[in-house]
């Protein structure tokens, strides 16, 4: 019998422990629930399935508090040498769900008003939300390289769909192309590295196939290597690192913002959560294989995402959306960074501490991130064309949605009174310095200063004087008609970053008990 079909036969006979299962099954039950629902809806109570998505996220966060007694584990397996669990909700798990459960709560609030000015499929556009996040939201907890493709794909095939989700724009079908296409390859390349993986070390499970690498056959050395390596491209794609950034800048100009908003975060979320899976979990004794690897995407990512932001000009009329688009690139490099520190600090405290810099830094990204494009979003509303050159005058129009826009920017550029931003870049900085990797930090803090110049000059704009109505070819915002579920997330959004900003070591302390 071979080791997967005696695995199955040993998992045919066990309890599931639907408490730790809870977050995605509540996830993917609200989803269900909503399509069936706009089924039998009229038209003009389409609405309410909205309502009915938000709370089955609300729902899902909140059975996260029960977990926090302990460490759960389901589906395990006890033959072949120790016990392995597919699904375990570790702290680890649980940060990682609350970032995409409110990731994907602070979506469906931006897309409620969104959905009926882009006159969208109400019913499949909350199903394929809700469906994609509890993919997302069972990925971290995924403990063998089975499950842990299955959530990737659960969580990115309905984004294909939202993205391409506007059916009379043809930028949002080849935005939606590129997105299927670039990721399908990426899938299949990851899924030879499984092969290779699962060949070298005879087992799926994390735990188990960091006991086989530890010990593999040195004829099949070069095999795991290569294993090892492929299956990084895949989730090197999904956090957009260079060379796998192609097709981010398209896709979210091409999506309806609360899309691009929801790829952003919770699509990056899944990206690093796996990567920090496989890499920290199951290669631990091949980190001189995937650390300079990191290393050097790291720096190739935050350099390229930074570049190509600096570019995008409010003179020249370009797109706010595409400039947030390069700037993701970017942050997904700062991401990196303590990733690629845990490969050179070794399976130690200092490794862990690494990787809880990580998810200090995706807290506060997925944070001022949604909150900057709940912000364009209610711009959009009343200049659609998206550029940066609408920003101007927006104070004067809303001086609270121009006060928020200002802080999510400084945030992300790491500057006062975004105190969070500037804490977690400190953070991330330090770890690099730790692990030896003196390079890295200087190319950060490099990306950081060329930051500042693009994330200012937006700023800025939002407090020039607007222009004459008669002035040629010069844009500027109209007041602007606010939404409830809008206005929510931009100020849950402000309150939670300026709550984080007065009180920043709250995030390295929360995010330092999800060591894996």
């Amino acid at each position: 019998m071979t080791p997967i079909a005696s695995d199955l036969a040993a998992g045919l006979v066990q309890s599931v422990d639907w408490l730790a299962v809870a977050p995605p099954t509540i996830a993917a039950v609200a989803g269900l629930a909503v399509l069936v629902a706009d089924l039998f809806l009229p038209e003009h109570r389409k609405p309410l399935l909205g309502w009915l998505a938000i709370a089955g996220l609300a729902l899902a966060g909140l059975s996260l508090l029960p977990l926090l007694d302990g460490d759960r584990s389901t589906f395990c397996l006890t033959s072949g040498g120790g016990a392995a669990c597919s699904y375990t909700a570790d702290t680890f798990t649980l940060v990682i769900q609350l970032l995409v459960l409110g990731g994907a709560l602070l979506t469906a609030l931006l897309s409620i008003s969104g959905i009926q000015d882009l006159r969208l499929p109400a019913g499949e556009f909350w199903f394929l939300l809700l469906s994609s996040a509890a993919g997302a939201a069972l990925l971290p907890a995924s403990r063998d390289l089975a499950t842990l493709v299955v959530a990737l794909e659960v969580a990115s095939l309905p984004a294909f769909a939202l993205v391409g989700l506007r059916r009379e724009s043809r930028l949002s079908s080849e935005a939606a192309l590129k997105f299927f296409l670039s990721s399908v390859t990426a899938t299949a390349v990851m899924l030879l590295g499984v092969s290779f993986v699962y060949a070298a070390t005879g087992s799926l499970h994390l735990s188990r196939i960091a006991d086989g690498l530890a010990h593999v056959d040195p004829r099949l050395d070069t095999l795991a290597q290569a294993g090892v390596v492929l299956t990084l491209v895949g989730f090197a794609f999904k956090t957009a690192a260079v060379p796998f950034h192609f097709w981010v800048p398209d896709t979210y100009v091409g999506a309806p913002i609360p899309v691009a908003a929801y790829l952003s975060v919770v699509g990056k979320a899944v990206g690093f959560s796996g990567l920090i899976l496989v890499t920290v979990v199951a290669f631990p004794s091949y980190d001189d294989v995937w650390g300079p690897a990191v290393a050097v995407l790291a720096a190739l990512t935050m350099t390229a995402g930074n570049v190509a932001a600096l570019r995008q000009r409010p003179e020249r009329a370009h797109s706010a959306v595409r400039l947030l688009a390069w700037s993701s690139v970017g942050q997904a490099g700062y991401l990196l960074v303590p990733i690629a520190a845990a490969g050179y600090a070794g399976p130690d405290g200092d490794a862990a501490h690494a990787i809880g810099s990580t998810v200090a830094y995706a807290l506060m990204y997925a944070a001022v991130n949604l909150g900057a494009f709940a912000v364009v979003a209610l711009v959009a509303r009343t200049n659609p064309t998206g550029r940066i050159t609408d920003y101007r005058g927006l104070y004067a129009a809303r001086p609270a949605a121009a006060l928020a826009l200002g802080f999510f920017l400084l945030c992300l550029a790491g500057l006062p009174p975004g105190i969070i931003g500037l804490f977690a870049k400190v953070t991330v900085f330090q770890t690099a310095v730790d692990a030896g990797l003196g390079w890295l930090a200087v190319v950060m803090a490099l990306n950081v200063v060329i930051a500042l110049y693009y994330y200012l000059q937006w700023t800025a704009v939002l407090f020039r004087a607007p222009e004459a109505p008669s002035d040629e070819g010069v844009a500027s915002v109209t007041p602007v008609a606010a939404t409830a579920p809008l206005t929510a997330a931009i100020g849950l959004a402000a309150v939670l970053g300026i709550a984080l900003s007065g009180a920043p070591q709250l995030v390295l302390r929360f995010a330092s008990g999800a060591l894996l």
